[in-house]
């Protein structure tokens, strides 16, 4: 009952169901006008929190750990999508994406920090929020759209990689400088993170048969079970050595094949729908609607910049992986949506003392790409497409 702690159990009850009826209401409305359930997700939760109705309450340190749950599902099952070689194949190919994603987006992000007057360490910290897309927030929309057997889905896919294990040098060398921790702490942070990614890595690819062979079971129930707890525990062990929980889930999914990554995407959909949707409440729930209207001006004029890096980079990933225009076009947008790192970062900064304002700005700046992003990724199947001439190039769509 430890969960329960914050109020009583009916408390807990009554609020969950409401926040719950309150999903379900939006998710049928969304389906009705064909638009995507996470902007509208997103505005529940803003409307529960301590901003809006103040609903949650008892039952908040639920939520807060259900939504730590929702993320690891989202890339669990994301992982379970692809196997070791397609990730192995399109890291190799879409590194030159990876690496122009990390210039065109820090950039503006610590250029904006400096011009804030927010100082070195503010400017950093900027950079990482305006660096990494929601990989929780596009596995989801992905999975709703039934885009993931899509061919410019690994191409985004590999870019979401490539950002998620930069997150495992960025965060340890942040909490350092947060800190002011001396340089040969803030060393072995890095490279402890990197000891684990190249493990990690290392094992997905290289025994991830192995570790099917060991899952495996024709009890679905205790297939559910074990996948389950081995994710967790993988996903606790990455967070506790400061590499993500998300690219430890991702990975142990990578690593399962066969039956097991098939019977387990099966069963835990529905699953993983329930704890996605309190991640993003918790994710609206932490953005107060005071105050940002004072933030309106640079939070939107940075979404703005980095959406449109955001798309050059995955237009010209998908370009060059021989993909046709709307494929491009599907890859563009889809990094477009940002989400937990840069919350996470924010948060990191505001304990921090960085600045008052960096908290407000990430969080309009989240709400903004969040909701467009995952409107982008529905709609742009709609923007025509001018037939090719006979003599130009033929590019497989």
């Amino acid at each position: 009952m430890t969960l329960l702690a914050a109020g009583s159990s009916s408390d807990v009850l009554v609020e969950l169901g409401t926040v719950l009826f309150a999903l379900a209401v939006v998710g049928r409305v969304a389906g009705r006008i064909g638009l995507p359930t996470v902007p509208l997700f997103v505005l529940v939760g803003i409307g529960v929190g301590d901003g809006g109705f103040g609903v949650l309450d008892a039952g908040s340190d639920f939520v807060r750990v259900g939504a730590d749950l929702g993320v690891v599902l989202l890339l669990l099952l994301l992982g379970l999508e692809y196997d070791a070689d397609d990730v192995r194949a399109g890291l190799r190919s879409n590194w030159r994406a990876g690496a122009l994603d990390l210039v065109a987006n820090v950039g503006p992000g610590a250029a904006a920090g400096l011009l804030l007057g927010w100082g070195p360490l503010g400017a950093f910290l900027l950079g990482g929020i305006t660096y990494v897309s929601s990989s929780g927030i596009i596995a989801k929309v992905l999975g709703d759209l039934e885009r993931y057997a899509n061919r410019e889905t690994p191409v985004v896919l590999s870019i979401l990689v490539f950002e998620d294990l930069a997150m495992a040098l960025f965060l340890p060398v942040a909490a350092a400088w947060l800190v002011g921790a001396p340089a040969p702490e803030a060393i072995a942070s890095v490279a402890i993170a990197v000891t684990v990614v190249v493990v990690a890595l290392f094992v997905s690819f290289r025994y991830g048969i192995h570790v099917s062979r060991l899952v495996e079971t024709r009890n679905d129930e205790m297939l559910v079970f074990t996948v389950l707890g081995l994710t967790m525990l993988v996903a606790g062990a990455a967070e506790e050595l400061q590499v993500s929980a998300a690219v430890g889930a991702f990975l142990f999914g990578v690593g399962l094949s066969g039956r097991v990554a098939e019977t387990g995407r099966e069963l835990l959909v529905p699953v993983r729908d329930v704890f996605a949707g309190l991640f993003f409440v918790s994710f609206g729930a932490r953005i107060e609607p005071e105050g940002l209207l004072d933030v309106a001006i640079p939070a939107t004029a940075l979404a703005a910049v980095t959406a449109a890096t955001k798309m050059v980079v995955g237009w010209r990933a998908a370009r060059r992986a021989g993909i046709g225009v709307r494929g491009q076009r599907r890859a563009a947008v889809s990094l477009i949506p940002r989400g937990e790192f840069s919350i996470v970062i924010a948060g990191l900064a505001v304990a921090g003392g960085v600045d008052d304002e960096i908290g407000p700005v990430t969080a309009l700046y989240v709400l903004v790409l969040a909701v467009v992003g995952s409107l982008a990724m529905r709609y742009v199947d709609r923007l025509p497409v001018r037939a090719p001439t006979a003599a130009g190039p033929r590019v497989a769509r």
